[in-house]
């Protein structure tokens, strides 16, 4: 009952704001003012507002919300912690995983074949009989990879 009257006192006084509002003909503000001061009586004449009061001052109500507080800091504690170690798993599961890896690609696979599919041709090998060797191809990329101090 008290909730109810103190909507109904709410939801007045805003109409009254909106009225002085409407008279300094701020029509639209007025408008919006008075969109927001029935909100108050009519939740209290949908029994909203007396369900509210009744979820508020429950202390299992209370006790309910602190365990999902509960639960989203834990879970979000787990979360960290898993990205800092990489992953779900102990040191030993994380040590299966890289074996397991590092048998899955053939040793010489990774090796670059250069020298095979190339061929001499060109004023360079003309100039050295023939027999080109070639300096290193990755110079300049050594040089900038120094540059910038990797």
């Amino acid at each position: 009952m008290l909730t109810s009257t103190v909507c109904a006192a709410v939801s007045a006084a805003g109409l009254a704001v909106a009225a002085l509002t409407a008279y300094r003909k701020r029509f639209l503000a007025a408008t919006r003012i008075a969109a927001f001061a029935l909100i108050p009586i009519g939740l209290a004449m949908t029994g909203i507002i007396d369900w509210i009061t009744g979820l508020v001052l429950k202390p299992t109500v209370w006790a309910g919300f602190g365990l999902l507080a509960l639960s989203a800091v834990l879970f979000v504690i787990g979360r960290a912690v898993e990205r800092r170690r990489g992953g779900i798993g102990g040191r030993k599961e994380r040590r299966a995983a890289a074996a397991a890896r590092g048998d899955a690609v053939a040793p010489g696979a990774s090796a670059p074949s250069l020298g095979s599919g190339r061929t001499a041709s060109g004023p360079a090998a003309v100039a050295k009989g023939g027999a080109a060797a070639p300096k290193d191809d990755f110079s300049d990329i050594e040089a900038i990879l120094k540059k910038h101090g990797i």
